[in-house]
């Protein structure tokens, strides 16, 4: 039987590939008629005998064995992505086949896959014989293959780096550290970014410990360690309210020659302010100044947050106005934030003061700022400057809302000025 007529018979089975098989096929470049013909080809001169005229795809795969499989997936004068297309038919039908296919097929074609750079097709092939549970190969069996039919560095690297991805992606961490040990045993180059990705899937699961122990195995094998997996490291350190041991993490590499950035100094910043452990903040706050790290708007805003929250409040004030001096953008949020802390200590004087400092750098104050200021004031009897918020909030276009007017009835009572209390209310009148 020639090829030409082989072909004519595949025409009409070509309806029965399933859909499955065809949306797999997505690199469909080449056509169909091509494909086979060259598959063919290859598979046939392994083969005494010829299939008959009425040889469909189904009676094609039946005859088609384990070596001839190897042959053809090993055959350079194939494309690779032809290969691919093959090996999807038989996958998805392997109740045709008089063998299943075996662990040198699956990885062959990976490798193919990975020496033509198609790493996305060798990921999902590799997920599927080393993660699913149709094959699962042991990591035994994977390394053993490898040794005995891998010889290309650059395929073995890139092979082992995304099994640990992958590892890492469906949370095996015992097996991602075991295919770690095994590259720095047969000293495989590591890819950092591949370390850091797994380092941040321990951390997102709550596996700090891990995580810790994971980057001390990156250190110990002498791989270069970025500044970015010490960040996920101290991240998920004060995570869990181990602020020290973050801080201590980061003078410890510093010390080996990883520089820390702003990013892992305001992770450190922002545990610190949200816990108020202001003595640690003050060690890390030396530290970054000793480093030479200077504070980016980040870093200031989360130290005001901290530091007016506690009632820290003139050291907020102060890296308030030194933000402005140093030409961030301060927005009003953060003049909220200050006031607040000024208010709630009593202070609203110096509260009513920055208000007055914001206007005058033409930053318009949010509401909150007038609620906290007139409900402070009313507190201490300052009702010449809350009629004077409350009439600037009306000429801007506000409104008394109900718990304003509680304190307004509070403040003027206390007072004895209910008189002017009633002017007020003749300008609003709360719904």
């Amino acid at each position: 039987m020639t090829t030409q007529d082989f072909l004519k018979t595949l025409k009409t089975a070509k309806s029965a590939i399933p859909s499955t098989i065809s949306s797999s096929l997505h690199h469909e470049q080449t056509p169909i008629k091509t494909l086979i013909n060259s598959s063919f080809n290859t598979i046939s001169s392994a083969s005494e005998t010829t299939p008959s005229p009425q040889t469909t795809i189904s009676s094609f795969l039946t005859s088609l064995s384990s070596h001839q499989l190897h042959s053809f997936l090993s055959d350079p004068s194939v494309k690779t992505i032809d290969c691919l297309r093959i090996f999807n038919i038989v996958l998805h039908n392997q109740s045709e086949l008089s063998f299943k296919p075996d662990i040198h097929a699956h990885f062959t074609i990976i490798c193919r896959l990975i020496k033509s750079r198609l790493y996305s097709d060798a990921e999902v092939l590799l997920q599927k014989f080393i993660i699913g549970a149709k094959y699962r190969y042991p990591f035994s069996e994977f390394t053993n293959w490898v040794e005995n039919y891998c010889k290309e560095s650059r395929i073995i690297t890139k092979l082992l780096n995304m099994l640990l991805k992958l590892y890492s992606d469906h949370h095996m961490f015992d097996m991602a550290v075991t295919a770690f040990e095994y590259m720095v045993e047969r000293e495989v180059e590591r890819d950092e970014r591949t370390c850091s990705v797994h380092l941040y899937a321990l951390v997102k699961a709550d596996k700090v410990d891990l995580g810790l122990e994971f980057f001390r195995l990156m250190m110990d094998s002498g791989m270069e360690v970025s500044v970015f997996s010490l960040t996920i490291v101290v991240s998920g350190l004060c995570g869990i309210g181990e602020l020290k041991m973050g801080r201590e993490l980061v003078e410890e590499m510093v010390g080996k020659g990883v520089k820390p950035n702003v990013i892992t100094f305001n992770t450190l910043v922002d545990a610190c302010s949200r816990r108020w452990e202001f003595a640690e903040l003050d060690l890390v706050l030396c530290l970054m100044e000793r480093e030479g790290i200077t504070f980016n708007d980040t870093t200031y805003k989360l130290l005001i947050d901290g530091y007016s929250g506690y009632g820290k409040v003139d050291e907020a004030k102060k890296l308030l106005l030194e933000m402005q001096v140093k030409g961030f953008e301060v927005e009003a949020y953060l003049y909220y934030m200050v006031i607040r802390g000024y208010c709630r200590l009593g202070d609203t004087s110096n509260g009513f003061s920055l208000l007055r400092t914001m206007q005058e750098k033409e930053i318009a104050p949010c509401d909150g700022i007038y609620r906290c200021l007139i409900s402070g004031m009313c507190k201490i009897g300052e009702m010449g400057q809350v009629k004077e918020l409350v009439n600037e909030v009306l000429n801007k276009g506000g409104e008394v809302d109900g718990a304003m007017w509680n304190d307004l009835v509070d403040g003027y009572k206390k007072a004895g000025m209910m008189e002017e209390l009633e002017e007020l209310k003749n300008k609003e009148i709360p719904s």
